[in-house]
């Protein structure tokens, strides 16, 4: 989305585009499967569960931590990675939120032109 033309949305729907951007990647989304599975984890060890470089994988947990869906604490020479549980449950509820009112208004607009 181009930067100039972002105040032409709502902040929600800026918020679903960018973690949506986030989890378009399957590395991704197995990354936060793994981090919820074990609750906290160092970046070696999900270089060890993906067929993944390490540095690919640092930049798929950069990009998950860009949007907040985790969170990294910096321990000596490695980062602690960990789901971030709060935001997970706030993004989830604007998905939600979101889906629901096009639900609603696909169910009314499309019950009229069925006809």
């Amino acid at each position: 989305m181009a930067e100039h033309k972002r105040h032409l949305f709502d902040k929600d729907e800026i918020d679903i585009a960018e973690v949506a951007k986030a989890l378009s990647h399957p590395a991704r989304l197995k990354i936060l499967r793994i981090l919820s599975q074990m609750n906290v984890c160092m970046c070696g060890e999900i270089v060890d569960l993906l067929p993944l470089a390490q540095a690919t994988v640092s930049q798929h947990l950069k990009e998950l931590k860009r949007v907040n869906l985790v969170q990294g604490e910096i321990e000596g020479p490695k980062t602690c990675y960990c789901i971030n549980t709060d935001s997970i449950q706030k993004i989830f509820e604007k998905f939600q939120n979101y889906f629901n009112e096009i639900n609603k208004e696909c169910n009314r607009s499309c019950k009229t032109k069925k006809k």
